[in-house]
């Protein structure tokens, strides 16, 4: 690669059906997509694609991906869109609104080559669970992808990022989970073709590196996390961003786009909850 590739990566969309009360959507996730989309539409160069990380719905209810659909269409961005699974997705619904049903309830796991990028696609959603993870299936899969593409550097996207601590179990919910973490690490191990893994969740700007790969996490367009509350639980601000990523034959760069807002406070979940809710425990809730 001699010439620098832009793209943009949007997360976390939440999106909503209004004619649905959902007292855990707590922004007109709708309007902020709209804007969003203005702003990649406005940008200069225009990007080559587009990347949207995952929980594309709050309820993955099929209405909600209706709206998805017809957002991004009026859009009318003229690139190509890659969309992950996240946590608050549904496999099935996703599959019946953009892609006819094809594929049921398997994991949403694919690649593309684009100006000579591969970026790879990976479904980290376990059902029930605020945390994902990675069958070995999924690892054996892209093994098989990262070989057919020799020559070409790699991006992989995938809702929850590897597990940067995984001796504390308290960070387990941000993540495809301790085991998942060192399979990926083991599979990844010596390569230096991956440039990044661009991953959402965790509603805060964040850069991380991680056995020597970028992983880029956006706010999303939901709410913005406290950083500064962390140790205590998970504080939902007012807020929103979307990332412009730059690859560059030095390595990627990224810029991240803030949307207007006045970081209210939305929400809080106490740690001991937010342990409960990853484990499955729908009474929590």
């Amino acid at each position: 690669m001699t010439e620098k590739l832009i793209f943009a990566h949007l997360t976390d969309l939440h999106i909503g059906n209004p004619e649905v009360a959902d007292p855990l959507l707590h922004t007109d996730t709708t309007a902020t997509l709209r804007a969003v989309l203005g702003d990649v539409r406005r940008m200069a160069p225009p990007p080559a694609f587009v990347i949207v990380s995952g929980d594309l719905t709050n309820r993955g209810d099929p209405a909600s991906y209706a709206i998805v659909r017809r957002l991004f269409d009026e859009a009318g961005l003229g690139m190509p869109v890659l969309f992950a699974l996240g946590n608050h997705d549904d496999r099935a619904n996703f599959r019946a609104a953009f892609l006819g049903g094809a594929g049921g309830n398997a994991p949403h796991d694919y690649d593309a080559v684009i100006t000579g990028l591969h970026v790879v696609v990976l479904d980290t959603l376990v059902p029930g669970r605020i945390g994902g993870t990675l069958a070995p299936a999924q690892l054996d899969w892209l093994a098989d992808r990262l070989a057919a593409e020799p020559n070409a550097r790699k991006l992989i996207v995938m809702h929850h990022g590897p597990m940067l601590d995984p001796d504390d179990p308290t960070t387990r919910w941000e993540s495809i989970g301790a085991e998942a973490t060192q399979h990926l690490a083991k599979l990844l191990a010596g390569r230096n073709d991956v440039v990044g893994i661009l991953s959402g969740h965790i509603h805060y700007d964040r850069v991380a590196v991680w056995n020597g790969i970028p992983i880029v996490v956006a706010s999303g367009q939901h709410n913005a996390t406290d950083v500064l509350y962390l140790g205590r639980g998970l504080r939902s601000l007012a807020g929103a961003s979307f990332a412009i990523g730059t690859l560059r034959p030095s390595g990627l760069s990224v810029a991240f786009v803030q949307q207007p807002g006045d970081r209210h406070e939305l929400n809080r979940l106490d740690a001991a909850l937010l342990q409960k809710l990853d484990a499955g425990d729908t009474a929590a809730s």
